[in-house]
């Protein structure tokens, strides 16, 4: 079930960690001393134990059976459900992926969170991307998942500025479990646009129903209590297995969309299996050599290239919707009584996790490498296309060459664009090796205060392996080919032909056996990526109550209490490419990949106290103040400090007011500190670009463009263009304030069973740590004339993409703002049919959350118009954390539950929705241009027999709804797949899955 944390021990126990306040040292300690047997519960968002549920920060708890109702096997599949939750790294992305699961809170990133296991960190989990990996987290052991969002940084460290996700792991857990769940996806192919356009272009497509993505999950947790019941054992093993699904699986996959007005084409790239030669003068204008573009045929014939479907090359087939997964993990969490007041306790947890994501082939791209005009491959058509062409001149041949061509003469501006057909597709294998082990002595030091100190240690291992790429440097070696012995063709690098040395590519005549495996051997080159993060964390608190010593109001029962302590953390980061990546030598890489290497430490004190004011007085049930504090002195950031004021008035039993004030300050990061700056792909437009520009003369002037130039600058084939992106040293740490005020009502005077809340927040972070966006940075530059110094186009050129000089500067800085204001509902009720005078049908359960966002904005820079991503998708809002994913303005998740008469017999069906968005270029009159609200049911059956076995069968997706199609034009490279979101919709279809839990 989900539901927000209950107020009472009876609605909601299942909802939060209990211990008990006079034996804290763990199960088997007597009472203490002079003290009476309190029953007090540790609630996320706090430290101090409570003696009811009632959390002050509004909290979402995720139990266990409802992630056995999803029947998912990745956690964030469920999380990202939540309506608090904009999705992030996942399963379903490829190009673009780092192999991990990650969350992101309210949409301000996934760095602007802590996750925790039982209230302790969870480490970084990826090198080039230092945050929490959740597929570290064992399924099998949750018991619940406590979501806290709206700062949460006195409490549990500075960088949880959007808030906390806890899992909380099962306790105490004696005999055997073990769990067995397997599910896939089916879909009834029929998108009549997607397969119009697929026929139009000759692509074969996917017809009727397919059954693919299956996945299983094994898992077992063991336990034991000692022979003297002072302490406890419990293990637990998980394998993990998920299929690859790639997009030729899908109808409206298996092609690149685009998408004009209502109607939908094919697009693709124009590096296909035919070379296409686009012939360029010396300046490289937006027009090649008398609108000369050509494509290689058979027997070395030549014909024009006009970017019609059946001269480009359809790359989405080959592309993974869902990545093949395959986990190991393991762990074990033990705790032991030493004293009556002292327990020694240790946990470890091991990850082993490799996926792989799959993208089209690599090839030649368009380098301007040059070709000689004495290439014995070439034909007569080919040498006139390449080296005879108005206009064209070298500084060998100013005047132009001719068919009579000196030997030394070669083709200095034209561009070969040539798919590796003949080969695979570039395959990024990713591992990430994780282990965390943590011992440490909790106790009770008498008189209501207790201790807990500990030391961690976190450390993932990552490494990467890339295959299918070929070496540019390899290309330009295997185009340069001349005449050798006998006019037999060989490299200008390789006279002779030694073995394995340069061996020619012939791309110029596309017949079978034209490229042979020999030149592929030659070209193709694999790298690898390496590297690793550790943190490591000691950490010693006190919490007590101060009744004792005079700490209680005159008008309170309660006396005050108090948490306080120490905390050391020192996070290090190692990434290690290898000489192909550094030196950008793969054909369809991202660009040049630099080491990164870097550490910081913090120290850190930390304060809290729950001050009761008032209690049992008319009006005035209970009035307590929660306030907070940390200091931390960061090695690279300089000190800091975050504050949390709160506080709850519960006037009557049955209706409870919360709100509070939260500041947190987040210092950078390792790889926002050091990550090498260097040019990569970083964009995919450039408005000023093309034979006719978005933006006006005028405009494109203020983005370099000469009067020249304009509407004479080329566009990039392939839509990327480049930026200069990596780290600063000398980033300042960002600020954030945030509110929060709700009611929670529970009327159990009037209808049992029945709990209500409302809660509004606001976040607000100025100084944000960001990259500005490619796309972000032209637009304020064009329209503001703001940030026009980032960008550096060609010389003579105008581009942003044909050379490494030309490019964006987009590294990290602090820049404006990110702010969401918001309202979030819970609403729970449970009831016995028969209080409705039925007869005995059983009970029903129904639980509701739902969000609605009223404000979600980013500045790019100071004085700048602020950006509104609010009900919107696209490239305009990548710049933002949420990466252009759609964000609209009601989400909300609904489950109710028939426990049935028939014992052990439960029926349950879930609603899941999501508000419509539009593009954030606020364009019209295209198909992709508004998504319509999506509404997603699920069906769960679940039956327990013999109080040991339990038996479970459902669907996602029951309708088998397809998600949003959007063309490329308008779908952000860095989340979108498949021509629509993978991470937000349900991208597959309806998923199956049944599953058994056995207890013994």
């Amino acid at each position: 079930m989900i539901t927000g944390v209950a107020l009472t021990a009876s609605a909601g126990a299942a909802f939060a960690q209990a211990v008990q306040a006079t034996a804290p040292a763990g199960t088997g300690a007597p009472p203490a001393a002079n003290s009476t047997t309190v029953q007090e519960f540790v609630v996320t968002g706090s430290r101090i134990p409570q003696p009811n549920l009632t959390s002050v920060s509004p909290v979402t708890a995720v139990t266990s059976q409802e992630l056995k109702l999803e029947g998912t096997t990745r956690v964030e599949d469920l999380i990202n459900q939540l309506p608090q939750v904009v999705a992030d790294q996942g399963g379903n992305l490829a190009n673009g992926s780092t192999g991990t699961a990650s969350l992101n809170l309210r949409g301000l990133g996934s760095k602007r969170n802590v996750v925790l296991v039982d209230g302790t960190r969870l480490g970084p989990g990826d090198p080039t991307s230092p945050v929490a990996d959740i597929n570290f987290i064992p399924q099998a052991l949750v018991d619940r998942v406590d979501v806290l969002t709206g700062g949460a940084s006195a409490v549990y460290g500075a960088d949880a500025v959007a808030g906390v996700v806890n899992f909380v792991m099962k306790k105490d857990f004696e005999g055997l479990q073990v769990d067995i769940n397997a599910g896939g996806y089916q879909h009834s192919n029929g998108d009549a646009k997607s397969q119009a356009a697929n026929t139009a272009a000759g692509y074969p497509l996917p017809n009727g129903n397919v059954f693919d993505g299956q996945t299983v999950d094994v898992s077992a947790i063991f336990g034991a209590n000692s022979p003297d019941g002072k302490g406890n054992v419990e293990g637990y093993v998980e394998y993990r297995h998920i299929a690859a699904v790639p997009e030729s699986q899908r109808d409206y996959s298996n092609c690149s969309i685009a998408v004009t007005g209502q109607n939908f084409s094919c697009g693709g790239s124009a590096t296909g299996g035919q070379g296409t030669l686009l012939t360029y003068n010396s300046a490289f204008s937006a027009t090649p050599k008398g609108s000369n573009a050509y494509q290689f045929g058979p027997g070395g014939s030549v014909v024009p290239f006009t970017g019609a479907s059946n001269q480009l090359f359809n790359y989405a087939p080959l592309n993974y919707f869902q990545r093949d997964d395959q986990r190991y993990s393991g762990g074990f969490f033990a705790h032991y009584d030493l004293t009556p007041h002292l327990t020694a306790y240790a946990k470890f947890m091991f990850m082993d996790d490799e996926t792989s994501a799959q993208i089209a082939q690599s090839g030649d791209f368009g380098f301007t490498a040059p070709i000689p005009c004495n290439n014995p491959l070439l034909s007569p058509a080919e040498l006139n296309a390449i080296c005879v062409a108005p206009g064209y001149t070298t500084a060998a041949n100013p005047t132009g060459v001719t068919t009579a061509t000196p030997a030394g003469a070669v083709a200095q501006n034209d561009l070969i664009l040539r798919r590796n057909i003949e080969g695979g597709p570039r395959v990024a294998d990713f591992r990430h090796t994780d282990y965390r082990a943590q011992v440490g002595f909790r106790g009770d030091l008498g008189a209501n205060w207790h201790f807990d100190v500990y030391a961690q240690y976190y450390a993932a291992v990552y490494n990467q392996t890339d295959t299918g790429y070929f070496s540019n440097s390899k290309i330009v070696n295997a185009l340069d080919v001349i005449p050798g012995a006998n006019g037999k063709p060989v490299c200008a690098s390789n006279p002779t032909g030694a073995a394995g040395g340069c061996v020619p590519y012939n791309i110029f005549n596309f017949v079978p056996g034209g490229v042979t495996q020999q030149a592929l051997n030659y070209l193709e080159v694999p790298a690898e990526e390496s590297g690793e993060t550790t943190e490591q964390v000691v950490d010693a608190s006190i919490t007590g109550d101060l009744t004792a010593y005079g700490g209680k109001s005159p008008w309170a029962k309660d006396g005050i209490g108090v948490s306080f302590g120490a905390e050391y953390r020192r996070e290090y980061l190692n990434f290690l490419p290898d000489e192909e990546f550094q030196t950008n030598d793969l054909a369809g890489g991202s660009g040049v990949v630099l080491p990164t290497q870097g550490a910081f430490d913090v120290k850190e004190l930390f304060a809290e106290a729950r001050i009761p004011l008032v209690q049992n007085l008319p009006f005035v049930q209970d009035l307590t103040a929660d306030v907070g504090y940390r200091f931390s002195d960061y090695s690279e950031a300089g000190t800091t400090s975050t504050y949390k004021i709160t506080g709850e008035w519960r006037p009557i039993d049955d209706i409870l007011i919360r709100g509070g004030y939260n500041r947190a300050v987040r210092a950078p990061n390792v790889d926002e500190l050091y990550s090498p700056q260097s040019v990569q792909l970083d964009g995919n437009t450039d408005p000023c670009a093309g034979a006719t520009p978005q933006f006006t003369a005028a405009q494109c002037a203020r983005t370099g463009v000469t009067a020249a130039q304009y509407g004479n600058i080329s566009s990039n084939p392939a839509a990327q263009y480049n930026g200069l992106t990596g780290g600063n040293p000398n980033l300042k740490p960002e600020v954030a304030s945030t509110y929060t005020i709700g009611a929670v009502i529970t009327p159990t005077h009037f209808v049992r069973g029945v709990s209500f809340s409302v809660d509004y927040f606001n976040i607000n972070i100025q100084n944000v740590i960001q990259t500005l966006g490619e796309t972000n940075i032209i637009n304020e530059c064009a329209l503001d004339d703001v940030n026009c110094n980032l960008i550096h186009r060609g010389v003579g050129t105008g581009s942003l993409w044909l050379s490494p000089s030309d490019y964006v500067v987009d590294t990290t800085q602090n820049a404006g703002y990110l702010k969401t204001t918001g309202l979030d509902f819970t609403f729970d009720y449970k009831f016995d049919l028969r209080d409705l005078g039925l007869p005995d049908y059983g009970g029903l359960d129904l639980n509701f959350l739902g969000t609605y966002t009223s404000i979600y904005e980013f500045q790019v820079l100071p004085g700048t118009a602020p950006i509104s991503c609010l009900g919107k998708y696209g490239d305009i809002c990548a710049g933002s954390p949420t990466l252009g994913e759609p964000l609209p303005y009601w989400k909300s998740k609904t489950r109710l539950t028939w426990t049935t008469p028939l014992h052990g017999f439960q029926v349950s069906v879930d609603w899941r929705y999501i508000g419509g968005v539009n593009v954030d270029s606020g364009a019209t009159g295209s198909a992709d241009d508004h998504i319509p609200s999506y509404s997603y049911f699920d069906l769960t059956a679940q039956y327990r027999v013999k109080d040991r076995y339990t038996f479970r069968i459902g669907v996602n997706n029951i309708f088998d709804i397809q998600p949003p199609i959007i063309g490329s034009s308008e779908l952000p490279v860095t989340v979108g797949n498949g021509n629509t979101f993978p991470e937000v919709y349900d991208a597959l279809g309806r998923y199956l899955f049944m599953g058994v839990t056995a207890d013994f």
